[in-house]
């Protein structure tokens, strides 16, 4: 099992994404969001092979693919975190927190 949280930045939204793997490498997600699109995008996507989606560009990923159909912001930082849950999950990477900091100079 794997849980991220994302507070995605001057929206000041949160979401929470927890994924569960089985043998077969199929992930289980259960994500919430404060962000409406996020929340539109987590009804679409309850179970992913983690075998196809880390297989996949970028752009053809589910998450990618709902994110850009359900609306979300072009910078949206969930699919990515999606993505890395699903990672995670199925022991294919490490748990590390991601940042970015960003200013204006």
């Amino acid at each position: 099992m794997a849980s991220v949280e994302v507070v995605a930045g001057v929206c000041g939204l949160t979401t929470r994404i927890v994924s569960i793997a089985d043998e077969d490498l199929t992930v289980s997600l259960a994500i919430e969001s404060d962000c409406a699109h996020i929340r539109q995008l987590a009804e679409q996507i309850e179970r992913v092979s983690a075998l196809e989606e880390l297989r996949k560009p970028i752009h053809e990923t589910t998450p990618y693919r709902l994110a850009g159909a359900c609306r979300a912001h072009v910078a949206c930082p969930v699919p990515s975190a999606i993505l890395k849950a699903v990672e995670v999950a199925c022991g294919m990477a490490l748990p590390a927190d991601v940042h970015m900091t960003i200013r204006r100079d």
